[in-house]
């Protein structure tokens, strides 16, 4: 099992194989959690997290339910055009 060292200014070097294993590269933010077992270190998202109540306004389509089989085709349509193979 990894060690480390507690260092005078609260530091601790993060033993390389466990940044690796959670591809931590330098400057990640982590979340430093105290649990009742010692320290729990999670990587920091980017974002917070959301529900869909919160940002389904942003979506601006005010008519009727499309089916899926309508939103295939319109994902297929948008693929070809982008990729010009109309």
């Amino acid at each position: 099992m990894p060690s480390t060292r507690l260092f005078s200014k609260g530091q601790v070097i993060i033993p390389s194989a466990v940044r690796a294993a959670h591809q931590w590269l330098p400057g990640q933010d982590l979340e430093v959690i105290n649990t009742p077992e010692g320290v729990l270190l999670r990587g920091k998202r980017p974002f917070p997290p959301t529900e869909l109540d919160a940002v389904a306004g942003m979506l601006n389509y005010q008519g009727p339910a499309k089916t899926l089989e309508e939103i295939e085709e319109a994902i297929a349509r948008g693929v070809a055009e982008h990729y010009g193979q109309r």
